[in-house]
């Protein structure tokens, strides 16, 4: 297993940990296959019943990582940003397609790209510290997953996605993106307290279930919005807005810290 991500699996309950804090558990192409591997072992083995997912130190994750040169992966063309978005979302649905019930454990920044593997979660529970958001759309660029409207409905999801704006823990909860809020000592034992619980389930009875919610939201469309989302998301993210020009000259020049500085600074009320 790689440096950056921490599997234990103890009393039929399965912990998978992202390993960046210092990069603020962004997402990483490095261990996206691993990841995807890890949850489809852990959906086959007989000794896990629940897995918690959650992110080394003080942040869940601050989506996908800008300092990799995605680009130069993928390309600029609108075929390349597809396969980028496609690898992303299959990286993002492994915690859906695991057979087990998976639990988010969020403290701190849980943005972007790993606010979508949050939300594709069971269930998540979070620290009163956590912040939640999409901000993107501020950088021309689209989420891989369009996942927030069926978790928090139309309304809600579309001011999100439409100003990037973040939110609490509590505004969070409020609108249904988590389940439980806790303080930020107890967020451990309250996750576990939780896992132990399902994991006192038969591992019929909570595969079974699951794959009836599942598959409920897959037959009302979840799976086709998502390849739509694919779709438009790549015309935007080959599209060299004047935002997206501006971001990368000053990224070029001053570095990527000042360009989102730059971008930042213009929501600020």
């Amino acid at each position: 297993m790689s440096d950056h991500l921490l599997l234990e699996i103890k009393n039929r309950i399965a912990h998978l940990q992202i390993n960046r804090p210092k990069a603020l558990n962004a997402l990483h192409p490095d261990f996206m296959e691993e990841f995807k591997a890890i949850f489809q072992r852990l959906s086959e083995d007989r000794s896990v019943s629940v897995v918690v997912l959650s992110g080394v130190g003080p942040n869940f994750g601050a989506g996908y990582d800008l300092k990799y040169d995605w680009s130069g992966r993928y390309g600029e063309t609108v075929l390349g940003q597809r396969k980028m978005l496609q690898d992303c979302m299959s990286f993002e649905l492994a915690p859906w397609e695991c057979s087990k019930p998976v639990i988010a454990m969020v403290r701190g920044f849980c943005l972007a790209g790993s606010c979508e593997l949050a939300m594709l979660c069971c269930v998540t529970i979070a620290s009163d510290t956590s912040r939640f958001g999409e901000p993107e759309i501020r950088f021309s660029t689209s989420p891989p997953v369009v996942v927030m409207p069926w978790i928090v409905g139309l309304k809600k999801a579309r001011e999100l996605l439409y100003t990037g704006d973040l939110i609490g823990a509590e505004e969070a909860l409020k609108i249904g993106m988590v389940n439980r809020v806790v303080p930020d000592a107890e967020l451990e034992a309250e996750t576990f307290k939780l896992a132990r619980r399902m994991a006192a389930i038969s591992m019929e009875g909570l595969q079974t279930t699951k794959a009836s919610i599942n598959k409920g939201a897959e037959i009302a469309g979840i799976r086709q919005a998502f390849d739509y989302g694919i779709e438009q998301g790549a015309m935007l993210d080959a599209t060299e807005t004047e935002t997206l020009k501006t971001f990368m000259e000053i990224r070029g020049r001053d570095g990527l810290t000042a360009a989102i500085r730059w971008r930042e600074s213009q929501f600020e009320d």
